[in-house]
């Protein structure tokens, strides 16, 4: 982890009239709540909620999200049932970045490697990231779908009186959203990172916080289960994280300025959101 039900929001009436597009029930649970407390009281299983300290305070914090979810707020946790929560990252590295915690507890302590041995495990924690891929892509466009070129014929339709029998298509979103493990977690609990492409937040600080998710170290969920010999198990030899910056969408190349990336980054936003 890099380290962050439900009051449902009142979606775009126009998106609620006739024949426009069916609600997203998903999307809904990631658009904005009413203002309430970030977080509810925490989970007295975890030691640091115990003394009242963040739960994010140790290697341990994701804990408290697995044991109850349910006590805290929609805007922390997403949606949880009985074998995943799913939450907002505390310390997101893009724009939009969520974390899915299987529950099994003869899983939950383990490597992702060495967890996701398990097919029939992999394919349920596959089946999820798929929901949560779709629920992450509908709020892209949600939050960014009126600056991008090839939503416009479609927020014209939804403008439309009467809105259309069928909707364009418009953009794909998901190709917009990546999904996958870190080769060495930051926190003791299996958590799986669902973010944006666009690696644009202000918790991206440092080398570590960028080459973690754009290099080899960060292993799409698609790849599992590992081969015994993929070199991605050995991440400390193959030095992901100390390699030169490259810019994600362009691949330009930064050396280790990590202040001139981020400022191209923010360009690469921006020109991200009008495709």
């Amino acid at each position: 982890m890099s380290g962050e039900h439900s009051n449902p929001s009142k979606g775009d009436p126009k998106e609620q009239a006739g024949t426009s597009e069916k609600r997203n029930a998903f999307t809904e649970l990631l658009a904005p709540k009413s203002k309430q407390s970030k977080h509810a009281p925490k989970a007295p299983s975890d030691r640091n909620a115990a003394k009242g300290k963040s739960v994010f305070g140790a290697r341990d914090g994701l804990g408290a999200y697995i044991a109850k979810p349910e006590t805290y707020a929609t805007d922390v946790v997403v949606y949880h049932n009985d074998d995943f929560v799913t939450i907002h990252d505390m310390f997101p590295k893009s724009s939009l970045h969520l974390l899915l915690l299987p529950r099994d507890q003869t899983k939950t302590r383990m490597h992702p490697f060495d967890a996701f041995e398990d097919a029939e495990f992999l394919e349920k924690v596959k089946a999820e990231t798929r929901t949560l891929r779709n629920l992450a892509a509908g709020e892209l466009r949600r939050k960014y779908g009126k600056y991008s070129t090839q939503e416009q014929a479609r927020q014209a339709a939804l403008s439309a009186d009467p809105p259309p029998d069928e909707l364009p298509q418009g953009r794909d979103w998901e190709q917009d959203i990546v999904v996958g493990v870190h080769a060495v977690p930051s926190m003791n609990h299996l958590h799986v990172h669902i973010l944006s492409v666009d690696r644009y937040s202000d918790r991206l600080k440092h080398r570590k916080h960028y080459n973690s998710f754009s290099t080899p170290f960060f292993v799409p969920i698609e790849d599992f289960p590992l081969a015994e010999d993929d070199v991605r198990r050995d991440p400390t030899e193959q030095g992901y994280l100390k390699r030169d910056f490259t810019c994600w969408r362009c691949s330009r190349g930064f050396g280790n300025r990590f202040a001139e990336l981020k400022q191209h980054l923010e360009q690469e936003f921006k020109e991200w959101k009008k495709l």
